[in-house]
């Protein structure tokens, strides 16, 4: 059913935006696509296209210009005056950029290669990175994970112009749960319910939670729609199979009727205030009449000096100035603390003076599970802690990675084969060796020694790490690595859904690695007969992030092997 037989009107006075083309249309567009440039979206930019297709984010028609871009920058509004407080740009490499100019056209694909959209192309620009992050996030701190991916994940070009929708991502997992804004509305008609209280989430939902959300739809005299987010959310969070089957674990301890579960595919910035008003004009799109925002709403976290990003409640005040032009009111709410003596859940604002209340936060939760520790009933309900035991098992049966980098004839090798065997003799785990040589062997073996071709070697191995990490295994990785950036997205892909990622940096200087330097390579290298070789023509950048550091001169492999064990089993891993 489209939008305009719905007769939903979307807010900005506007129908609901449908930038999905007709079906006998796009399939001749398919067939021509093949001759076209295309890119590969990434998870943000899957997230984005979906939101844009299906009215999420209307009155947005497609990536945003120039113009329009800066406008939303600076002063939270498009160039037309409307309220919009987050960029939705495309940001690419400047090979694809070329391509697309010279034919007009980009096709835009999915992982696997389906082509999803075709953008026509009017407008691309380099934008400034470090401008972006520090008026959307205020702050250019790197441990805030939006500026992280402003400024280490963003391509160099932003590009605009016409988008035309052939097909909705695919998504198999929890369908029935999955609803576009006009689904959502026509459910909602469908329900009675006129007035509807939307609940943003990337976390479970525990005691606290459903205290609130009961609170807030009682203030509301509404519906309770809990919206949880399974886009991309912030590095780390607990993956959304596990939540939602916590949403849905939950969910029967609501009033009959009272409440239903929705998936958002949004992609989360974390932007604190500005992140508010943007849940505010999509739950808006959605149906929502009223939006929950919390203590610290979409915040991040804290910065290098140990400080939120955000005060606590600066997202509400932001709300709070807009909510007559959003149309969609605040329900504001404080933390909820348990008071021991009464055994009862409240909002701090309220906890009696001189009580003594408990508290356990997402971190302290993640610890919890990591550690094997019991989750007090009175934070969760027992079906959800049986669902978080199921997802999250002790650190001790979870796999993880060891990293290892430094320049060749380091010992890393060396070290790791030790490593491999201390943990294979200890038993009860799998444990797999992604040696350097090995890789360029049998995974690699048409790979030069370019800068690209090293990082495209590096991701290879990060990938198949973070899959043998996922299945519980373990992954001991031995490569050079020399560039920090490439590094840092093997992080990512390993650290995803909460899995542990250990660098091991095994620091032997240059000289000592030229002494011990087997195969001649140095020599080699220094004669000029191999060309971009790290440490003499091509650089090596020392980590600053390693959670270990090896140093061949003073310690022998055996030594620098039990180090790492030691490092595993002090936190949990082993």
């Amino acid at each position: 059913m489209t939008t305009a037989e719905t007769g939903l009107i979307a807010p900005h006075g506007g129908q609901l935006v449908n930038l999905l083309v007709d079906p006998a249309q796009a399939d001749e567009i398919k067939q021509r696509a093949a001759e076209w440039p295309s890119w590969h979206l990434t998870r943000r930019q899957l997230c984005d296209l979906e939101m844009l297709a299906c009215g999420g984010f209307s009155p947005l028609r497609g990536f945003l210009s120039e113009p329009d871009y800066v406008s939303v920058r600076d002063s939270m509004r498009l160039t037309d005056g409307t309220l919009w407080p987050i960029p939705i740009t495309l940001d690419v490499p400047t090979a694809v950029l070329r391509a697309a100019e010279k034919a007009g056209v980009l096709a835009l694909l999915d992982p696997q290669g389906v082509v999803l959209a075709v953008l026509h192309l009017s407008d691309a620009w380099r934008p400034d990175l470090r401008e972006e992050a520090l008026a959307v996030y205020g702050t250019t701190d790197p441990l805030h994970c939006g500026v992280d991916y402003v400024l280490h994940q963003t391509h160099a070009w932003y590009i605009s112009g016409q988008l035309r929708v052939l097909q909705m991502p695919e998504h198999w997992d929890f369908r029935e749960l999955r609803h576009d804004p006009a689904t959502l509305r026509s459910e909602f008609a469908r329900r009675g319910w006129r007035r509807v209280v939307a609940f943003n989430t990337r976390n479970p939902m525990h005691r606290a939670h459903q205290q609130l959300t009961l609170l807030a739809a009682q203030r509301a005299k509404a519906h309770l729609l809990i919206h949880p987010n399974v886009g991309a959310t912030k590095p780390g969070d607990i993956d959304h199979y596990t939540r939602v089957r916590c949403y849905r674990a939950i969910l029967p301890s609501y009033p009959e009727g009272l409440a239903m579960i929705s998936l958002l595919p949004l992609a989360m910035r974390m932007a604190g205030p500005r992140e508010a008003l943007w849940h505010g004009i999509i739950r808006k799109n959605y149906g929502a009449t009223h939006l929950i925002v919390g203590r610290d709403h979409a915040g991040p976290g804290d910065d290098t000096d140990g400080e939120p990003f955000y005060d606590p409640y600066e997202a509400q005040d932001l709300y709070r100035r807009h909510e007559d032009e959003l149309g969609v009111t605040m329900i504001p709410f404080p933390k909820m603390v348990y008071l021991e003596k009464d055994g009862t859940l409240v909002p701090e604002d309220e906890v009696p003076r001189n009580a003594k209340v408990t508290f356990i936060s997402g971190t302290e939760l993640r610890q919890r599970l990591a550690d094997g520790r019991e989750l007090p009933e009175w934070f969760t309900p027992p079906q959800v802690a049986a669902e978080l035991r199921r997802g999250y098992p002790p650190r001790s049966e979870q796999g993880f990675t060891v990293f290892f980098t430094g320049l060749s004839g380091a010992g890393k090798s060396t070290i790791a084969g030790a490593l491999c065997a201390r943990l294979l003799e200890r038993g009860g785990r799998h444990v797999t060796l992604l040696d350097g040589d090995m890789v360029r062997q049998l995974l690699s073996s048409e790979l030069g020694f370019s800068r690209e071709h090293r990082d495209l070697n590096i991701l290879r191995i990060g990938f198949v790490a973070a899959e043998i990490t996922r299945a519980g295994g373990i992954a001991v990785c031995a490569p050079i690595a020399p560039y920090d950036a490439t590094r840092r997205k093997v992080r990512r892909m390993v650290e995803e859904g909460g899995h542990a990622f250990i660098l091991v940096y095994v620091a032997t200087p240059l000289e000592e690695c030229e002494k011990r330097d087997r195969k001649g390579l140095y020599a080699q290298a220094r004669a000029g007969r191999l060309p971009d070789f790290t440490g003499v023509s091509d650089p090596y950048e020392a980590p600053t992030d390693a959670e270990v550091v090896i140093d061949t001169l003073t310690e022998s492999p055996e030594q620098a092997a039990l180090h790492i064990v030691s490092y595993l089993e002090e936190r949990g891993y082993l």
